[in-house]
Formats: structure tokens, C-alpha cells, sequence
């Protein structure tokens, strides 16, 4: 992670022209065939400018491209939708050089008009993108609205250049998020407020259909830019299977891969079994579970109930609930993060000590509250592991186990006091510490619909976050690192957050499917890359 970061300084600072690719494709893969995916929820959404959970994650990355990408399987920076680019000496200006002949979903060749207008459309207000903070680098991102960006200009049909307000040393991998996907206008204006559900983009996959409640099925985009992808014809998404059920029918061969993952409930069961463990791929993940504390919801307003929250909560305990697949947490950035810090050992686990907190804080008697929950297991498990640990310091915890896109909502309205964030929580987007930030715990993030759910809002916080991003120099790169752990210790003093665990990822497969185990527990799309795993005929 570290040596990405470097190298994405080093691109800054040198001004270089980029054409560096790639990847080799499996020389073994066979194309055709369609595999069949598991999820308990049905998606929220396939909007790029709006979905931002794990499941539709990787599903909208099939469906739609960015300026940048990844090396499948890594967090290596590649061109995507932009052939090559330049970056000037001050690190201010990027022009990007798009690739010829690119098509939509819909047969119409892309151009620069509408990578503009899809980075207006992702920042503008009005269309409310959880996603829009990653974008404040970009000149007149402060008044983003209908009118666009200033800093987003268009050179010619094949060449956009954008300017910031400040050098970003995240910018390319901003470039290359779901966010700033490339959508066409005429197909937004006509499914308006339903675009989430007709999706057009120039991916390797496209919607061929999509019933509410029980599937949708990806099929393959004959006329993808990138030669030889995707391997497979049809990806199946079954929707509304529990997990449990799902493991049965991939042990019958009916599915191929459980996107809820292996249950916590069989998984010394089947990491026992040779023939089962065989089919299950470990990966490590620069991921953060967490609980929420709605620091404009009484009594989370006040600093040393929030504090005795953290202190209340048996971190140990809980990792034990998932069967020790996590170490716990003790602040927001996981162990393998740039900006990590080394030696905090966070708020202990004290339960005297949060009683006389809450004393202090005038609630020696307690008090009732909610706690909202994916209703996925194992997450309502620790739900009431939580609810438990709270009520041995007095507080009456009612746990709200409702499905992924209800929690969800009710995290962006700010309605929900505490969120235990299990099936929702923080996968970094890419490698860098400011990851865990702006969408997260910044100002930014803690508006309507955004993924800051405890509506933490620290202006001081938030200019440290902007200086450490504006440090691109390769040589202030220790420094920008100490200014990132310092931004984090800040928001642990504050405690808006009970850092909980840091996660292993384990995904399963059927005997069937074919690629690299890194397509499988790809950092980027999460669980599987769509795009180049293939099946054996």
C-alpha cells in the first residue's frame, strides 16, 4: 500500500505522460457460460453516483467505467476510459486523453461531454451522491450545482482536462471510484429518478433484466473497449436467499458463489472439511466494522457518554462471534493502513469506569436508545452482544435489525442514534488514510443520504484532512502520513465511533469457476471481479 501511494506522488510531481498498463489475461480462461450469485437483500440501486455498499459495488463496476481503473485484482492505478494522461509540474492540472471508439450500452460513442457531465452530475446537490466529497480537490467543487463544475473543462470530443484548487495526492484513484463513472445524459434523462434500476454505461456487462425481489442478470457487452473481457456471457444475482440456504446450494453445484460469504454459523464446519475448504479463498482487506454514535441525537451530543460507550463494549467478545476472523479494532484506520498508529491502544474495556462516565455525564440511571442492524447474520448476533455490553452500564438498547438498504437510509437521514455498520462497514475504496475520512467521519460525508452516520463534524479536523492531501511531494510523504495518524487521533478523542474489528475476507467458489484466486477477494470489486473470472466448459 505504501509503495502505491509513492508512486502516486511520484506521477504528481514528475508530470508524466501515462500510458502504463497492465494485465495478461488468463491464458487458460474459456469464454461463455453464466454462474449464479447469492445475496439475502436486493440491491438498492446500480446508480454510480449513489450506490455505495458492498454488494453493489462490484456490480456497478461491471457496468460502468472511469477515467482510471485497477489491475484486476490490486490496487495497481491503470487508464481505463482514458487512453493516457499528463499531469502538470504543479500538480494542479490533469488533462486526460480519451480512448477511441468507446461505446454505451445504448450503441452511442462516448466523448468528453459526458465524462463533464457525469463528474457535474456526482457533485451536484441535488442529485444527493454519498460519493460527492471525494470530488473537493476539483476547482469550484464549492459551488457544484447545476451549472457544473468550473475546474471540469472540455478541450475537445476526446480530451478533458480538470483543474484543482489544490494538489491531491488521491486524485487518480478518485478518478478510477465508482463515483466518477462515465453515465450518459440522454439515458439519465429519460429513467430519471429510475436510473438506479436502468442503468446505462459502457461496461463489460449490461442489464439485461431485473425483477425486484428475486434476480438480476448481467449480460455480457459484446462491444467492450478492452479486447478478450468479459469471459463469462451472464452473471445470475439471486436475490432474497438466506446464506445458510446458499452455502447448501453451492455444495449441490447450484450456485457458484455465496456473496453473503460463508455463514459464521458454518464456518468451522466447512474451513474442517478438506473438499470444502479447497473452494474457499482468504484474502486479507483494509476494512473497519463499527459502531455509529449520532453525535446530534441526546445523549451522544455529549462527549463522555459517547466515551462510555467505547469503554462499555467487550471487543474481544465480539470478535469470537465470527469465530476469531478479526482482530479488534482501536481506531478508525485497520493495522495495514498508511497512517495506522503504531502503539494506541484506544478506549479500554472498562466497565466501571463508563458507569462513573455516564454519572458524570448526569445519567447514573441510564438510559434507552436504538441500535440499527443488517439484518444478515452474524451481524444481529453481535447486535445483541452489543445490546448486552450497553446494559451493564444502564443503557436500554431496542435493536432495529432491518434489511442493508433500510439501515442504510436510516444512517444517511441521521434518524438512527447507534448503527452496528457489520455488512455495511468500511472497506477502503483504495489504499490511501483519507479513504477512512471525507466519506466517513468529514464534514462532507455528514450530509442527507451521506455515509457519515454519526454526523461527526469537526471544521479543524477537516482542514488537517485537506493539508495532509495537498502534501504530493514523495518527500513530504512521512509527513503527511504523522498528519493523518494526528487527524485520527483527533476523531478517537472525540470518540463518534466504537471501533470494533478488523476483518478477514473469505470467499467461496464452486468447483467450476476458473481465474486467479485474487479475482476473488479483489480489493476493488468486492466479492468477485466479474469481469475476468470465467467457468470450465
Amino acid at each position: 500500500m505504501k509503495r502505491l501511494l509513492a508512486s502516486t506522488a511520484v506521477m504528481l510531481a514528475l508530470a508524466m505522460r501515462a500510458t502504463a498498463q497492465d494485465y495478461t489475461p488468463d491464458p487458460n480462461a474459456e469464454a461463455g457460460g453464466s454462474i449464479v450469485i447469492t445475496y439475502k437483500d436486493d440491491v438498492a440501486t446500480l446508480d454510480p453516483a449513489i450506490g455505495y455498499d458492498w454488494q453493489n459495488w462490484s456490480m456497478i463496476k461491471s457496468l460502468f467505467d472511469g477515467l482510471m481503473d485497477y489491475v484486476p485484482g490490486t490496487t495497481t492505478l491503470r487508464p481505463g476510459l482514458a487512453e493516457s494522461y499528463e499531469i502538470s509540474s504543479d500538480g494542479l492540472t490533469y488533462t486526460f486523453h480519451l480512448r477511441a471508439g468507446v461505446k454505451f450500452h445504448n450503441g452511442r460513442e462516448m466523448t468528453a461531454e459526458d465524462v463533464k457531465y457525469s463528474l457535474d452530475r456526482v457533485t451536484d446537490p441535488a442529485t444527493q451522491s454519498p460519493g460527492a466529497g471525494f470530488f473537493g480537490s476539483i476547482a469550484g467543487f464549492e459551488n457544484a450545482g447545476p451549472d457544473g463544475l468550473s475546474g471540469v473543462e472540455v478541450v475537445d470530443p476526446a480530451t478533458v482536462k480538470i483543474t484543482l484548487s489544490r494538489p491531491d495526492a488521491t486524485f487518480l484513484h478518485v478518478m478510477a471510484l465508482n463515483f466518477a463513472s462515465v453515465v450518459a445524459k440522454e439515458a439519465v434523462d429519460e429513467a430519471g429518478a429510475d436510473f438506479g434500476k436502468k442503468p446505462v454505461g459502457t461496461g463489460a456487462f449490461k442489464l439485461g433484466e431485473w425483477t425486484l425481489g428475486q434476480r438480476l442478470v448481467f449480460e455480457k457487452n459484446a462491444d467492450y473497449w478492452r479486447d478478450g473481457v468479459p469471459y463469462l456471457d451472464q452473471v445470475v444475482f439471486e436475490v432474497g436467499q438466506e446464506p445458510v440456504v446458499a452455502l447448501l446450494r453451492l455444495q449441490n453445484g447450484e450456485v457458484d458463489v455465496p456473496g453473503d460469504g460463508i455463514p459464521p454459523a458454518k464456518f468451522t464446519e466447512v474451513m474442517g472439511d478438506p473438499a470444502q475448504a479447497a473452494r474457499v479463498v482468504q484474502g486479507g482487506q483494509l476494512h473497519t466494522g463499527y459502531i455509529t454514535l449520532n453525535v446530534t441525537i441526546p445523549p451522544f451530543d455529549k462527549l463522555d457518554v459517547r466515551k462510555a460507550v467505547n469503554m462499555a463494549i467487550n471487543k474481544e467478545r465480539i470478535t469470537q462471534i465470527i469465530n476469531g476472523r478479526a482482530v479488534p479494532a482501536t481506531q478508525p484506520l485497520p493495522p495495514s493502513m498508511p497512517g495506522y498508529t503504531e502503539g494506541y491502544a484506544g478506549y479500554p474495556y472498562d466497565v466501571e469506569g463508563a458507569k462513573a462516565l455516564l454519572a458524570g455525564a448526569g445519567l447514573a440511571d441510564g438510559f434507552e436508545t436504538d441500535l440499527y442492524v443488517m439484518n444478515t447474520d452474524p451481524n444481529p448476533r453481535i447486535a445483541q452482544a452489543i445490546q448486552q455490553d450497553l446494559s451493564a452500564i444502564g443503557i436500554k438498547a431496542s435493536i432495529q435489525s432491518l434489511a442493508q438498504a433500510n439501515v442504510i437510509e436510516a444512517g444517511g437521514a441521521g434518524t438512527a442514534p447507534m448503527i452496528w455498520s457489520g455488512g455495511m462497514a468500511w472497506i477502503a475504496d483504495f489504499p490511501d488514510p483519507s479513504n477512512f475520512y471525507g466519506p466517513i467521519l468529514g464534514c462532507a460525508g455528514a450530509g442527507e443520504g451521506g455515509w457519515n452516520w454519526s454526523k461527526f463534524c469537526d471544521e479543524t479536523l477537516d482542514k488537517m484532512a485537506v493539508e495532509a492531501d495537498s502534501l504530493s511531494d514523495p518527500a513530504q510523504a512521512e509527513a503527511r502520513l504523522k498528519l493523518w495518524s494526528d487527524t485520527y487521533m483527533g476523531v478517537m478523542e472525540q470518540a463518534p465511533w466504537v471501533p470494533v474489528f478488523n476483518e478477514e475476507r473469505y470467499t467461496m467458489k464452486s468447483e467450476r469457476m476458473g481465474g486467479e484466486d485474487a479475482l476473488y477477494v479483489d480489493p476493488v470489486s468486492i466479492p468477485v471481479n466479474y469481469d475476468y473470472v470465467w467457468v470450465k466448459q
